[in-house]
């Protein structure tokens, strides 16, 4: 083991197998236990291995406690996938950051056993382990915010394309209907899904309804106008429904041009329309003879 002016290394290889169910112990009392979460089994067999690549790390740095350095890769990669998967199960940042935490109750009480009779040291040890401690907790936070951003931005993607569902409602007709506010992100999502369900369909007709759109800006008929040119780039031709009086008003009074695109009040409306420029047409047939 390399020489180092701390005693750290030396006190957690010496007592690395009492300190593993001590931290458990710990952990298992803790308010922030989750046992809905992750069972004792393994609970313990993660803090089995954290100990040993921090006593591993310790060993190898000569004292450094520069945890981005290459002598703490182990620890990061336990620690990375710990926290990413915590952020997955529905862990709190707190609860997560506690697993590093929590070991400096049992880690103090070595440190003030082993070296009671040199005070000095035991304040200067007593610092390095806090210090290091902190910036494993801080390095958990940051693994463990990153990857609920990336949950959270996974979650509203999905929740996009189930907000977006374009619909055949005849054989060369779709009709996608919007309900909420468009955005850029929405209207991306929007044109993807439209431009699909185009190409697997050979539709030649789109029904975007925006019955459900509460307001209609310059922004959202821009976003309306973008979905409406990339479907007549496939082939597709699109016809807006659910104009409502009011939106009707705004559209004229923001000057907005929709570029000859066909407006209908209705769905229905709509979709006569397109089962006219299809060739077919829709009948009322005579009551059935009782």
């Amino acid at each position: 083991m390399p020489k180092s002016e701390s005693r750290l290394a030396e006190i957690v290889a010496r007592h690395e197998r009492e300190l593993v169910p001590e931290w458990l112990r710990y952990q298992l009392e803790t308010v922030t236990r989750r046992r809905d979460l992750l069972n004792d089994d393994e609970l313990r067999d993660q803090s089995r291995q954290f100990v040993e690549k921090l006593r591993a790390s310790l060993e190898a740095t000569d004292g450094n406690l520069d945890v981005m350095s290459p002598a703490w890769v182990g620890v990061r990669e336990l620690l990375d996938e710990l926290s990413r998967a915590r952020a997955r199960q529905g862990f709190s940042a707190t609860e997560t950051a506690t697993f590093v935490l929590s070991l400096k109750q049992p880690l103090f009480e070595r440190l003030r056993s082993d070296l009671a009779r040199d005070p000095e040291a035991l304040t200067s040890e007593l610092w390095r382990t806090t210090v290091l401690l902190d910036k494993l907790g801080l390095y958990t936070m940051e693994i463990y915010q990153t990857s609920r951003e990336e949950v959270i931005a996974r979650q509203q993607q999905e929740m996009l394309e189930l907000s977006t569902p374009v619909v055949q409602l005849w054989e060369g007709v779709l009709a996608l209907p919007l309900i909420g506010t468009l955005d850029s992100a929405r209207t991306q999502v929007v044109m993807e899904t439209l431009l699909q369900t185009i190409v697997q369909t050979g539709a030649g007709i789109a029904i975007i309804d925006i019955t459900g759109v509460p307001t209609v800006d310059t922004l959202v008929a821009q976003h309306l106008l973008k979905t409406v040119a990339a479907a007549r780039l496939m082939g597709a031709e699109c016809i807006i429904s659910g104009i409502r009086p009011q939106i009707a008003q705004t559209i004229v009074h923001l000057g907005v041009e929709l570029g000859g695109v066909v407006t209908k009040a209705t769905l229905a409306d709509a979709f006569a329309i397109a089962l006219a420029r299809t060739g077919r047409t829709v009948v009322k047939l005579a009551p059935a003879a009782s």
